[in-house]
Protein backbone atom coordinates (compact mmCIF):
# COMPACT_ATOMS: atom_id res chain seq x y z
CA UNK A 1 0.00 0.00 0.00
CA UNK A 2 2.81 2.60 0.61
CA UNK A 3 5.80 1.11 -1.19
CA UNK A 4 5.91 2.70 -4.70
CA UNK A 5 5.62 0.53 -7.67
CA UNK A 6 7.55 1.22 -11.08
CA UNK A 7 4.97 2.40 -13.73
CA UNK A 8 2.24 2.60 -10.93
CA UNK A 9 -0.53 5.01 -10.91
CA UNK A 10 -1.06 6.30 -7.49
CA UNK A 11 0.29 9.45 -6.12
CA UNK A 12 2.92 7.52 -4.36
CA UNK A 13 4.06 6.00 -7.71
CA UNK A 14 4.63 8.92 -9.34
CA UNK A 15 6.13 11.32 -6.19
CA UNK A 16 8.83 8.61 -5.31
CA UNK A 17 9.33 7.37 -9.21
CA UNK A 18 13.31 7.61 -9.92
CA UNK A 19 12.88 10.58 -12.81
CA UNK A 20 10.54 12.59 -10.46
CA UNK A 21 12.76 15.52 -9.37
CA UNK A 22 14.66 14.85 -12.57
CA UNK A 23 16.43 18.68 -14.06
CA UNK A 24 13.81 20.58 -11.32
CA UNK A 25 16.55 23.25 -11.57
CA UNK A 26 15.39 24.16 -15.33
CA UNK A 27 11.31 23.15 -14.66
CA UNK A 28 9.01 26.18 -14.62
CA UNK A 29 8.82 27.48 -11.22
CA UNK A 30 4.98 26.43 -11.11
CA UNK A 31 5.89 22.84 -11.94
CA UNK A 32 8.44 22.87 -9.37
CA UNK A 33 5.51 24.11 -6.83
CA UNK A 34 2.87 21.41 -8.33
CA UNK A 35 4.88 18.78 -7.46
CA UNK A 36 5.86 19.94 -4.43
CA UNK A 37 1.98 19.99 -3.94
CA UNK A 38 1.70 16.74 -4.56
CA UNK A 39 4.50 15.21 -2.13
CA UNK A 40 2.75 17.58 0.37
CA UNK A 41 -0.42 15.71 0.08
CA UNK A 42 0.79 12.40 -0.26
CA UNK A 43 3.02 13.04 3.16
CA UNK A 44 -0.35 13.99 4.90
CA UNK A 45 -1.69 10.29 3.88
CA UNK A 46 0.95 8.67 5.10
CA UNK A 47 1.12 10.71 8.15
CA UNK A 48 -2.91 9.88 8.59
CA UNK A 49 -2.37 6.32 8.06
CA UNK A 50 0.64 6.32 10.48
CA UNK A 51 -1.53 8.07 13.28
CA UNK A 52 -4.17 5.18 12.94
CA UNK A 53 -1.64 2.41 13.24
CA UNK A 54 0.00 3.85 16.24
CA UNK A 55 -3.72 4.65 17.76
CA UNK A 56 -3.85 0.80 17.52
CA UNK A 57 -0.36 -0.31 18.17
CA UNK A 58 -1.36 1.94 21.89
CA UNK A 59 -4.38 0.01 22.50
CA UNK A 60 -2.02 -3.30 21.65
CA UNK A 61 0.67 -2.13 24.10
CA UNK A 62 -1.86 -1.48 26.97
CA UNK A 63 -3.49 -4.12 26.79
CA UNK A 64 0.13 -5.93 27.25
CA UNK A 65 0.50 -3.95 30.50
CA UNK A 66 -2.46 -4.90 31.50
CA UNK A 67 -2.06 -8.16 30.99
CA UNK A 68 1.46 -7.52 33.05
CA UNK A 69 -0.45 -6.13 35.61
CA UNK A 70 -2.63 -8.84 36.92
CA UNK A 71 -5.13 -8.49 33.88
CA UNK A 72 -8.06 -8.34 36.26
CA UNK A 73 -11.47 -8.27 34.88
CA UNK A 74 -12.63 -4.66 34.61
CA UNK A 75 -15.77 -2.86 34.07
CA UNK A 76 -17.16 -1.25 30.97
CA UNK A 77 -16.56 2.56 32.23
CA UNK A 78 -12.80 1.56 33.47
CA UNK A 79 -12.22 0.07 30.16
CA UNK A 80 -13.46 2.97 28.33
CA UNK A 81 -11.11 5.27 31.27
CA UNK A 82 -8.14 3.55 30.36
CA UNK A 83 -9.10 3.32 26.46
CA UNK A 84 -9.35 7.29 26.74
CA UNK A 85 -6.23 7.31 28.58
CA UNK A 86 -4.58 5.17 26.10
CA UNK A 87 -5.76 7.29 23.27
CA UNK A 88 -5.34 11.13 24.93
CA UNK A 89 -1.62 12.48 23.36
CA UNK A 90 -0.40 13.32 26.90
CA UNK A 91 2.50 15.43 25.63
CA UNK A 92 5.14 15.62 22.50
CA UNK A 93 5.70 12.57 20.59
CA UNK A 94 9.25 11.69 19.82
CA UNK A 95 8.45 12.46 16.38
CA UNK A 96 7.33 16.24 15.64
CA UNK A 97 8.02 15.79 11.84
CA UNK A 98 4.19 15.77 11.41
CA UNK A 99 4.49 19.90 11.93
CA UNK A 100 6.80 20.75 9.06
CA UNK A 101 3.92 20.79 6.19
CA UNK A 102 1.45 22.92 6.35
CA UNK A 103 -2.08 21.33 7.14
CA UNK A 104 -3.14 19.47 4.07
CA UNK A 105 -6.11 17.51 5.03
CA UNK A 106 -5.63 13.44 3.79
CA UNK A 107 -7.20 12.21 0.66
CA UNK A 108 -8.47 9.02 0.60
CA UNK A 109 -9.56 8.87 4.25
CA UNK A 110 -12.14 6.31 3.89
CA UNK A 111 -9.58 3.82 1.52
CA UNK A 112 -6.70 4.20 4.14
CA UNK A 113 -8.98 3.55 7.10
CA UNK A 114 -10.26 0.49 5.09
CA UNK A 115 -6.21 -0.77 4.73
CA UNK A 116 -5.85 -0.05 8.51
CA UNK A 117 -9.19 -1.93 9.59
CA UNK A 118 -8.63 -4.99 7.68
CA UNK A 119 -5.11 -5.09 8.59
CA UNK A 120 -6.67 -4.92 12.32
CA UNK A 121 -9.14 -7.39 11.55
CA UNK A 122 -6.54 -9.71 10.18
CA UNK A 123 -4.64 -9.14 13.78
CA UNK A 124 -7.94 -10.52 15.66
CA UNK A 125 -8.62 -6.34 17.37
CA UNK A 126 -12.17 -6.67 18.07
CA UNK A 127 -11.88 -9.05 20.88
CA UNK A 128 -8.45 -8.36 22.53
CA UNK A 129 -9.58 -10.83 26.01
CA UNK A 130 -9.82 -13.90 23.50
CA UNK A 131 -6.02 -13.31 22.12
CA UNK A 132 -3.03 -15.22 23.41
CA UNK A 133 -0.61 -13.54 24.37
CA UNK A 134 1.72 -14.78 21.70
CA UNK A 135 -1.17 -13.91 19.24
CA UNK A 136 -1.00 -10.35 20.93
CA UNK A 137 2.69 -9.80 20.64
CA UNK A 138 2.17 -11.09 16.50
CA UNK A 139 -0.60 -8.22 15.97
CA UNK A 140 1.77 -5.54 17.60
CA UNK A 141 4.42 -6.99 15.44
CA UNK A 142 2.42 -7.03 12.26
CA UNK A 143 0.87 -3.52 12.71
CA UNK A 144 4.47 -2.44 14.24
CA UNK A 145 6.36 -3.88 10.96
CA UNK A 146 3.58 -2.04 8.74
CA UNK A 147 3.81 1.29 10.54
CA UNK A 148 7.53 1.14 9.73
CA UNK A 149 6.39 0.67 6.05
CA UNK A 150 4.75 3.52 6.23
CA UNK A 151 6.94 5.87 7.81
CA UNK A 152 9.88 4.82 5.28
CA UNK A 153 7.81 5.75 2.50
CA UNK A 154 6.61 8.85 4.30
CA UNK A 155 10.50 9.59 5.23
CA UNK A 156 11.22 9.42 1.47
CA UNK A 157 8.61 11.58 0.24
CA UNK A 158 9.68 14.35 3.05
CA UNK A 159 13.05 14.17 1.06
CA UNK A 160 11.37 15.40 -2.26
CA UNK A 161 8.69 17.59 -0.26
CA UNK A 162 12.65 19.20 0.94
CA UNK A 163 14.44 18.94 -2.60
CA UNK A 164 11.15 21.05 -4.20
CA UNK A 165 11.43 23.68 -1.30
CA UNK A 166 14.91 24.16 -1.92
CA UNK A 167 15.04 24.84 -5.35
CA UNK A 168 11.78 27.34 -4.53
CA UNK A 169 14.02 28.97 -1.69
CA UNK A 170 16.75 28.51 -4.30
CA UNK A 171 15.08 30.77 -7.35
CA UNK A 172 13.84 33.41 -4.62
CA UNK A 173 17.68 33.83 -3.17
CA UNK A 174 18.80 34.04 -6.69
CA UNK A 175 16.27 36.45 -7.82
CA UNK A 176 15.16 33.96 -10.49
CA UNK A 177 11.57 34.19 -8.84
CA UNK A 178 9.99 37.57 -7.01
CA UNK A 179 7.85 37.68 -4.63
CA UNK A 180 5.82 40.37 -6.35
CA UNK A 181 5.04 37.68 -9.24
CA UNK A 182 3.71 34.82 -6.82
CA UNK A 183 1.31 38.19 -4.90
CA UNK A 184 0.17 39.20 -8.49
CA UNK A 185 -0.32 35.71 -9.81
CA UNK A 186 2.52 35.89 -12.94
Amino acid sequence: MTQPMEGGRRRIDRVLAPGYLDHLAERPLDEVRVLRRDAEQEESDLSYVRRLLQGRLDILRAEVSRRAGGGQEESEADFVTRLARTLTDSGPRSDQSHARVPHIDPSRVGEHRRRVEQIVADVGFSDLDALSDDELSGAISRLGAFEDEVSQSRRKVQEVVDACTAEIGRRYKDGAASVEDLLTGR
